[in-house]
């Protein structure tokens, strides 16, 4: 069974190719590959391979392409329907049993109501678990297809920085089919490939391989991050958490520092600086850590604008 949800599989990741580039050679020789297979409704839903399918038959302008597909998707639905008669077949209390068997004598006799329930109740009872659906995999809309040089040298970058590491396998991400997406993004709202454009994209390379913030890259290649998010997301907003309580910290230092250097402080000649020598210092101070401990001193050179922390 693995080996033929695979082939399909196969399959279907070709017809999206062929869908992203707008072009259905070597169509016909898949369609008749799967017509020929007996494709059962777990590996439809597994597989996906019906959305495939379809998304190729709108496209194509072949005769024999669409009357393929057309073929295909009738004789899919056929199983998709027996399966929602199923479905409904035994909400209402299983299939009605045959003339020819015991349970069926029991139950066209009208005087045995009660073997009647028991022989359906024990029918419910023999009735197998469903079986998990399989996971499906990540897919996203197709992307135009582009000739431009510098364009597809930035997905071939952008593909390579969301194959870091081995997650995009586990995932089951198409990540030429994704960077593809991304880079598109980018190209419509910068416009054209001038140095903002490749700014960007740097940005979004050197963010996505960042070994410290891998929950980034995870985000995307799972569409938790859309293509539409990453493409305009500021460097403080890709950054992971360990940085954003740095850059957080340093923010509040800076306030704090400046808060300081306008209220002023004490004038004094009892340090020296240590880049002009000098010693006309302004000092401040001010209780950083617990109130047991000792005030932290901040000194600012009042002659080249030196700042240092004396503890």
């Amino acid at each position: 069974m693995m080996g033929k949800e695979e082939e399909i599989a196969r399959i279907a990741r070709r017809l999206d190719k062929m869908v992203t580039k707008k072009s259905a050679d070597g169509a016909v020789d898949l369609l008749r590959e799967l017509k020929a297979m007996p494709v059962t409704l777990h590996l439809l839903q597994s597989t996906r391979v019906g959305m495939s399918v379809n998304a190729l038959r709108k496209q194509s302008s072949d005769e024999e392409v669409i009357a393929l597909a057309k073929s295909l998707i009738k004789s899919w639905k056929k199983l998709l329907d027996a399966s929602d008669a199923k479905a409904r077949d035994r909400r209402r209390g299983g299939p009605p049993p045959t003339s020819s068997s015991k349970e069926g004598s029991e139950v066209k006799d009208s005087s045995s109501r009660g073997a009647r329930g028991r022989s359906l109740s024990s029918g419910k009872r023999r009735e197998l678990p469903r079986a998990p659906p399989a996971p499906r995999m990540t897919t996203f809309p197709p992307a135009p297809v582009t000739c431009d040089a510098v364009r597809n040298k930035c997905r071939e970058m952008l593909t390579a920085a969301l194959q870091t590491d081995r997650e995009h396998t586990a995932i089951s991400a198409d990540c030429e089919h994704l960077s593809a997406q991304i880079e598109e993004c980018i190209f419509r709202d910068v416009g054209n490939t001038d140095m903002k454009y490749k700014n960007r994209v740097r940005s979004r390379i050197a963010n996505l391989k960042d070994a410290k913030n891998p929950d980034l890259r995870r985000n995307v290649l799972c569409g938790t991050i859309t293509p539409q998010q990453i493409a305009v997301m500021t460097s403080e907003e890709m950054a992971s958490d360990e940085l954003k309580e740095i850059r957080k910290a340093m923010t509040k230092e800076a306030i704090r520092e400046h808060q300081m250097a306008r209220t002023g402080g004490t004038q004094t000649d009892l340090f020296t600086c240590s880049k002009c020598r000098k010693k006309n210092c302004t000092y401040t101070q001010v209780q950083t850590r617990s109130s047991d401990e000792p005030m932290t001193t901040f000194v600012v050179c009042n002659e080249c604008g030196n700042r240092w922390k004396f503890c």
